[in-house]
């Protein structure tokens, strides 16, 4: 056996594969905002489980997984996504089938033992709606991110519910509602980046109907609905101490600064709309982390 082909078949490669078929980075995400639902809604340290954080995060492989398998065909087509393990023929179609059973029996599972039904019912609207909603809808609409963001702003009231808070709670509505904000502005950047890709794939997209420019001025309209929807959250009783508020206004103050600088450029360099891609997902990134500490330190405290 050749070094190349025994590099191929040892675990650390398969474990790259499996990484990149349930979307690790972006699973992990899910993981960090179901955590945040959770921590914001529980009332004290020592009643913390990890089972419903778990559950989701299984839950959300599977789902990657699903969509892996759902757009095999269009990703052979772009540039960005021909080498992933299903175009490329690292895996066969039957093997990420199987992938996807697994995460989402285990997933099921785990929440319904480890949980509470409703936090159950929240986890497989989101995999439904991914999957059997946004995944097609793209296909056919350029504006799919718009119904399809949903996915991301139910993980927090998934952990919200796990954690025994109401539903219906304005305070976790309005944190579900910035990270539903967040995603519209967080994919149009992308696209800014991979329009062309996307169109190759077989992509309905904006880009093939405006201007970069029109584009950014509507990317920087959104993001400064995410803002104000983040500086809300001094409204709702979310945060606990005045510097948390202090630390909102600037990471919020931040960011306008950036997509000001975003929506004035007037150049095509990928590297300035990948430079705001990271940008605004470091945003979200302390946002959570904000809203975390400053509920660990109340709860610490009591």
């Amino acid at each position: 056996m050749s070094v190349d082909s025994a590099a191929k078949s040892g675990l650390s490669h398969k474990l790259s594969i499996l990484a990149e078929v349930i979307k690790l980075r972006i699973t992990i995400l899910v993981s960090f905002t179901t955590t945040l639902g959770y921590i914001l809604a529980s009332e004290n340290l020592a009643s913390f489980s990890a089972y419903p954080v778990l559950g989701i995060f299984l839950l959300a492989c599977g789902a990657a997984a699903l969509n892996h398998y759902q757009e095999r065909d269009r990703d052979y087509l772009m540039d960005r996504t021909k080498n992933r393990p299903l175009p490329s023929g690292e895996v066969s179609p039957m093997s990420v089938l199987l992938i996807t059973a697994f995460f989402i029996v285990s997933g099921s599972l785990v929440l319904y033992f480890g949980s509470n039904v409703t936090t159950l019912l929240i986890g497989l609207t989101t995999f439904f709606w991914y999957n059997a909603v946004y995944t097609p809808l793209k296909k056919v609409m350029a504006l799919a991110i718009i119904p399809g963001s949903l996915v991301g702003a139910l993980p927090p009231l998934a952990g919200w519910t796990a954690a025994g808070g109401d539903i219906l709670d304005p305070k976790i509505l309005i944190v579900a509602t910035f990270f539903f904000v967040w995603q519209i502005p967080h994919f149009w950047i992308l696209l800014l980046v991979y329009g062309n890709d996307y169109a190759k794939g077989g992509y309905p997209t904006l880009t093939s109907v405006l201007t970069k420019h029109q584009l950014m001025n509507i990317t920087f309209s959104w993001i400064l609905l995410t803002i104000a929807v983040a500086l809300s959250f001094n409204f709702f009783g979310i945060l606990n101490f005045f510097l948390s508020g202090i630390a909102l206004l600037v990471l919020c103050g931040w960011i306008f600064f950036e997509s000001v600088k975003f929506r004035k450029y007037e150049g095509s360099d990928n590297k300035v709309y990948k430079g705001m891609f990271m940008r605004i997902n470091v945003f979200v990134l302390l946002i959570i982390t904000l809203l975390s500490l400053d509920k660990l330190l109340k709860l610490f405290l009591e």
